[in-house]
Order: structure tokens, then C-alpha cells, then sequence
């Protein structure tokens, strides 16, 4: 346990920013999820739009440092390549 002042206020400031950052990573995985179902369900349009807010997210996330900016990159691109396949299975 903590034993100074400022100890015991940096564990309390961890455990705010844990949980900010889980919800943070919750919101991703719920988006990249969107995306796929989207992708599943074969409606080209509907996964196309559900992607362009996805990256808003996965970018978002990415410039507070939530994940890595290539882990994001990774992502984007892996959704998008789905997307263009889905036009050529077609």
C-alpha cells in the first residue's frame, strides 16, 4: 500500500485513468465489431458507412495513446481490404 500523500493520490489517479482506458478499448473492440458484422452481412454500403465512423474511432483512440498508431493502421486496413473484397466476391 501506499504510504505517502502522493503515493496514495497517484494510485487513485491510476485507477481513474484504468477505467477511462478501458472504456476507451471497449469503444474500439464495439467498433471494429460493427464493422465486421457489416461485412457479414454482406451490405457493401451499410459496411462502408459503419467504416468510415469506425476509423474516426480507431484514429481517436490511436492519438490518445490508448493503442499504438500501427496497431490502428493494422485495423484500418485490414477492415478496408474486407470491404474491397466483398465488391469482388460480388
Amino acid at each position: 500500500m501506499a504510504n505517502s500523500a502522493q503515493a496514495r493520490k497517484r494510485a487513485r489517479q491510476a485507477i481513474v485513468r484504468r477505467d477511462h482506458n478501458m472504456s476507451q478499448r471497449s469503444e474500439l473492440r464495439t467498433a471494429i465489431k460493427n464493422v465486421r458484422k457489416a461485412i457479414l452481412a454482406g451490405d457493401k454500403a451499410a459496411a462502408q458507412a459503419v467504416f468510415v465512423q469506425a476509423q474516426a474511432t480507431i484514429d481517436s483512440i490511436a492519438d490518445k495513446n490508448i493503442i499504438h498508431k500501427n496497431k490502428a493502421a493494422r485495423h484500418k486496413s485490414r477492415l478496408s481490404g474486407a470491404i474491397k473484397a466483398m465488391g469482388l466476391a460480388a
